[in-house]
Order: C-alpha cells, then sequence, then structure tokens
C-alpha cells in the first residue's frame, strides 16, 4: 500500500489571510513593529475572527477526515512575520477554531518565503505581494490573496460542500507565450498562433505543481460528483484556441472537471455561479471582477506583471 504521509498535499499561508488581523497590521503600519508586538500579547485571549482564507483553510483540512487510507493527506503550515511571542493570539485562535494546524515559522519581521521551500509546500498564500513574488521566483506556486472591495472581511462562503478551486489558463497553469503574443499581434495573431499550434502541448505555468498535486490527491478520493474537490479552468480564450489546452491538460494526464472558455467575458459571474473557493489568475483585471464574489489569488507572473 503507498504511503500517503510520503506525498501530501501541503498549503503554506500567511497568518493574515487566515485571520483578520487588519486592526493590528494598522498598528504595524503606523506604529512599527514593538507596537505591534505589544498590541497582539495585550489582546493574547481575544480571539480572531476568520480572513478571507479561513474557509478554504477548513475544506482543505477537512479532506482528511475519513478520506481513505491510501489517499494523500493535506497538511497545512502557518508562515508568519509575526515573532513566535506575538503569535501567541494566533494559535489560540487556531485551537479555538478547530484547525489541525501542527506546523509553523515564525520569521518576526523578516521575509518568510525561505522557508517555504524547506516545508515542502505546493502552494503559498499570502497578503504580502513581496513574499508571494519571491516565493513565485523560488518555483514555489503562490499568490497574493485579496479581500473583498467592500471590506476586510472573507469572500462568501458558498452552499457547496465540495472544496471548489478555479484557475485561469495562461500564465498560471500554463506558461504566457500566449498572452505574449496577444500583446504583440492582437487576438487575430493569437488565434492563428494557437490554430497553427493545437497538436504542440502548452508550456507548464507556475501552477502546473500545485495542479499535479491536487489531481493526485483528487484521484484517490471518490468520483465525479460525489468528489469532495471539484476544479475548473475559467479562461478568457475562445474557440479555436481551445483544442490546444484541451490537449496540454491530456498530455500531462490531469483531470479538470470544468472547463469555461469565456471569450474575454467578465468572469465573476462564472466564478460566483461555479462556487469557487478561491480563483487563481494573473491579471489584475480579472481578479477585480471575482474579488467580493469569491476568494481571488493574484498571480503575479508573466507578461502582464512585467514593469
Amino acid at each position: 500500500m503507498p504511503d500517503a504521509a510520503a506525498n501530501p498535499l501541503i498549503v503554506a499561508i500567511s497568518s493574515r489571510t487566515l485571520f483578520d488581523l487588519e486592526d493590528s497590521h494598522t498598528v504595524f503600519e503606523a506604529e512599527g513593529i514593538n507596537a505591534y508586538a505589544a498590541f497582539q500579547r495585550s489582546h493574547e485571549d481575544d480571539l480572531l475572527a476568520p480572513g478571507i482564507a479561513f474557509p478554504l483553510v477548513r475544506k482543505l483540512l477537512g479532506l482528511n477526515d475519513g478520506s481513505p487510507p491510501e489517499a494523500p493527506h493535506v497538511e497545512v503550515i502557518l508562515i508568519s512575520r509575526n515573532s513566535a511571542d506575538s503569535g501567541l493570539r494566533i494559535f489560540n485562535s487556531i485551537a479555538h477554531h478547530g484547525l489541525s494546524i501542527k506546523r509553523a515559522a515564525f520569521s518576526n519581521g523578516a521575509p518568510p518565503f525561505p522557508y517555504i521551500r524547506p516545508f515542502g509546500a505546493d502552494l503559498f498564500l499570502s497578503a504580502n505581494a513581496e513574499d508571494v513574488t519571491a516565493a513565485l521566483a523560488a518555483g514555489v506556486a503562490a499568490a497574493t490573496l485579496l479581500p473583498g472591495t467592500n471590506s476586510s472581511k472573507p469572500a462568501p462562503q458558498h452552499r457547496h460542500d465540495q472544496l471548489r478551486i478555479a484557475f485561469d489558463g495562461d500564465a498560471v497553469i500554463f506558461g504566457d507565450e500566449g498572452e505574449r503574443v496577444s500583446r504583440e499581434g492582437g487576438l487575430a495573431a493569437f488565434a492563428e498562433y494557437e490554430r497553427s499550434r493545437a497538436g504542440e502541448p502548452l508550456s507548464g505555468g507556475p501552477f502546473r505543481g500545485f495542479l499535479d498535486a491536487l489531481h493526485r490527491l483528487q484521484a484517490a478520493l471518490p468520483t465525479g460528483l460525489d468528489s469532495p474537490i471539484r476544479t475548473a479552468l475559467v479562461t478568457a480564450r475562445s474557440v479555436p484556441a481551445h483544442e490546444r489546452v484541451i490537449r496540454t491538460l491530456r498530455e500531462w494526464g490531469i483531470r479538470l472537471d470544468e472547463a469555461l472558455f469565456l471569450g474575454g467575458r467578465p468572469k465573476g459571474p462564472f466564478l460566483e455561479a461555479f462556487g469557487a473557493d478561491i480563483f487563481f489568475d494573473d491579471s489584475q483585471h480579472n481578479i477585480e471582477s471575482a474579488r467580493g464574489l469569491v476568494a481571488a489569488g493574484h498571480v503575479p507572473h508573466g507578461v502582464a506583471n512585467r514593469r
């Protein structure tokens, strides 16, 4: 029997995405790290409210409940710029909410991303864009997880018991070659480029490794509508640019449950209809369309993010 513990799905997450720490973060920005630490100690017994990624984390950890012995398990690791001392409030809140988070790295104000790879993380979620960019440069799938448009409260929780994850294609699952062609030559040039290369697999993007790990987990669980995980590709591509995407996923041996080829339509309403717990996209425009409807993770990768 395979050793499930040897091949887990590991998600590293920052404390600001797991819990609502905006009040204390405001203290940090206005008064510095010492005032922040004092604030956290003085509120040590005040439980933190769930943050933008809390529903996602709860569903991820819930996949371990009742899963087959041979299935890879899911581990969530806390990566925080807090010190261990000021982070005690965070662990008190983790215990209160019954989250099975056992490992953590507290960097006391220093960039924490160097610890992400030693933990073997398949995905890193943070509210700090610099940490996310550094993690991507180190080869780890990463996204800046943004609050909703109206407040710092989490995006609405959805009615689905399934964990539902949606991905953009180009510059997220795949490389950004299609976006580069589109920007340089326009949509007609992009359509011809993709049509002429329909049989050539696309290159892998920063989230290919995470998608592989997620697919490995999904394959060990019930399939179809009974699966506890459901995935979707939500892309601005349209016919005829769809064929290369389908053939690439077939070549990789990856299953995505749903595929939405929107031809440039706003993605937010479709993500809400899918009931995404989280959506990953490289375009700030698409993130703005999704924010407030679902948790939206910006992937600062590819030509759309070059300055």
